[in-house]
């Protein structure tokens, strides 16, 4: 055989060889020896962070509560006075109004409508706003001789302003332009007249003393009935000289068979009149119950009579009377910080005919400058009448 045939046949039998091997089975001790060389690399499974998602949130719309009521002023008068209210004097039934000024506004309540339903008589009251109002009057109002009762209650948030240039309310049972009731216009039953829970500030009656004899810069009341209660009285004015002109708050006059007028629970402050800062009057009996009465002045000089080369005036820094048989009676009031230029720097009281008499019953008198004259052993006080002052329970102090 040649070279090449051996070659040939040496490379026939491997292949046989190989195909043999390739044939033969393979056991399972093989194939797991041959697993258990075979390194399989690791699974890794990448596992994103997680993210937190917020809660969905509502929004809400909240209502705001409504606003509270403005809470009405406090009471008028002295807080501390604990006299007892007659019957008299309680406050007037207002529940049942023959007129209501305004329509739940400050502007509907205009200075047209007090007047008019003072005119027409009768028991008003106000509807202006829950808030307190001002009402400035352009002119007085002024009460008819024919009217039998007038009731004005301002509920504790009304004022009625005078702004400094005129009087605020006046009645004149002689005043025949107010009309004519009876034949002895002095000595009238009606109009009876009564303000309550009402304020009046910046009255001014300077100059008005033709016919009525001038005062009574917030109240000019002559003839039938007048009483006050639950009221505040402020910055009023009258004329600022004149031996027996005054009350730059309250002048009163002839009031029926002599009864009272009763003030009650009410505040008289930064008054100024010649004679009497607070109350003025002559011949008329009063009754002051828890009163207070603080800065109120008596300009005027020369007293009563008045001193040669003076116009007169100048007593009774809260309160100036007059008269011959009459009755001043405080209870449960105070009397503090007023000033007369002349006698009576807290009350001014003469009786003529030494008949009247002055009680003063657990109040308190302090701090009250008569500038000129007082009654000794009586601070503040200057009294002519019957005997002395009757003082009792009450504390009366320069």
């Amino acid at each position: 055989m040649g070279r090449r045939a051996g070659v040939r046949l040496a490379i026939s039998l491997l292949a046989v060889a190989a195909l043999s091997a390739c044939a033969a089975p393979i056991n399972g001790t093989a194939l797991a020896a041959r697993i258990s060389r075979t390194t399989l690399a690791p699974t890794t499974t990448t596992v994103p962070p997680t993210t937190t998602v917020p809660p969905t949130t509502t929004a809400r719309t909240t209502t705001p509560p409504p606003p509270a009521a403005p809470a009405p002023p406090a009471p008028a008068g002295n807080p501390n006075g604990h006299a007892a209210i007659p019957a008299a004097a309680q406050p007037v039934d207002t529940s049942h109004p023959d007129h209501v000024i305004g329509t739940g506004t400050p502007a509907s309540c205009t200075s047209a409508a007090v007047v008019a339903a003072v005119a027409a008589g009768g028991v008003t009251t106000f509807d202006c706003g829950s808030a307190p109002v001002t009402i400035t009057l352009t002119a007085t109002a002024k009460v008819r001789n024919t009217s039998a009762t007038v009731v004005i209650d301002g509920g504790g948030r009304v004022t009625l302003s005078g702004a400094g240039a005129r009087r605020i309310l006046y009645q004149d049972t002689c005043d025949t332009a107010q009309g004519k009731a009876s034949s002895d216009c002095y000595n009238q039953a009606g109009p009876r007249l009564t303000v309550q829970n009402l304020a009046f500030s910046g009255g001014n009656s300077t100059g008005q003393t033709t016919g009525d004899g001038g005062g009574g810069g917030a109240i000019f009341a002559l003839g039938g009935r007048l009483t006050v209660i639950n009221s505040r009285f402020t910055d009023n004015r009258c004329d600022t000289t004149g031996p027996d002109l005054g009350g730059a708050g309250i002048r009163a006059l002839n009031q029926y068979q002599n009864l009272p007028v009763y003030v009650v629970d009410s505040s008289f402050t930064g008054g100024a009149c010649s004679n009497g800062g607070g109350l003025s009057s002559i011949g008329v009996n009063w009754i002051v119950l828890n009163c207070v009465f603080s800065g109120n002045t008596a300009i005027g000089n020369g007293a009563n009579p008045p001193s040669a080369g003076t116009p007169g005036g100048g007593s009774g820094g809260a309160i100036y009377t007059d008269g011959d048989t009459y009755t001043l009676q405080l209870a449960g009031t105070m009397i503090t910080g007023n000033h007369a230029n002349e006698g009576g720097g807290a009350i001014f009281y003469v009786s003529n005919d030494h008949t009247g008499t002055l009680q003063i019953n657990s109040s308190t008198l302090t701090h009250n400058v008569s500038a000129s004259f007082e009654t000794a052993g009586y601070p503040g006080i200057f009294f002519i009448g019957n005997g002395k002052p009757l003082v009792s329970g009450s504390t009366l102090s320069k």
